[in-house]
């Protein structure tokens, strides 16, 4: 349990820290860019997930954004998450609970995410929420830029 929760703080401390890196997004988003953001954003956390499911943790760091890949490099993600995920176990069940547009993150720059909530039962945690934040990256792709379990 302690290192589950170590790594739920890491993780937030990431998207936290990202406040440090110089915005990339555009910050005043059209309401057709929040709409269509919310449903891309899933579809890119989605698959996302998938990679991390299947224990494929490097694969899934090429899919965080810019701002989370400047301050953890893929060798520490993937020592971070593999000792996060591990010990829970497989994904048995897992739900949307529910997303926000925004344009505004504590600590972070502002620039166009969606807050993605699962509720989520592992084979050896049976009630768990995954809280993924993806970004409109600079590249125009939407990107994880923070995932934390609690």
């Amino acid at each position: 349990m302690k290192r589950f929760l170590l790594f739920a703080c890491s993780l937030s401390v990431l998207v936290f820290a990202a406040g440090r890196v110089s915005a990339q997004a555009d910050a005043s988003p059209t309401p057709a860019i929040q709409t269509g953001g919310e449903t891309a954003a899933q579809s890119a956390a989605e698959v996302w997930l998938a990679l991390s499911d299947d224990g494929r943790y490097d694969a899934g760091y090429q899919g965080t954004a810019g701002i989370f890949q400047k301050l953890v490099n893929q060798a520490q993600w993937t020592k971070m998450v593999s000792a996060g995920r591990g010990p829970l176990g497989k994904v048995v069940t897992r739900k949307v609970k529910d997303s926000k547009f925004t344009t505004t993150m504590p600590g972070a720059p502002d620039g166009q995410y969606v807050v993605i909530h699962y509720d989520t039962a592992f084979e050896k945690k049976a009630s768990a929420v995954e809280v993924l934040t993806v970004l409109l990256d600079a590249d125009g792709q939407w990107k994880v830029c923070g995932y934390f379990i609690r």
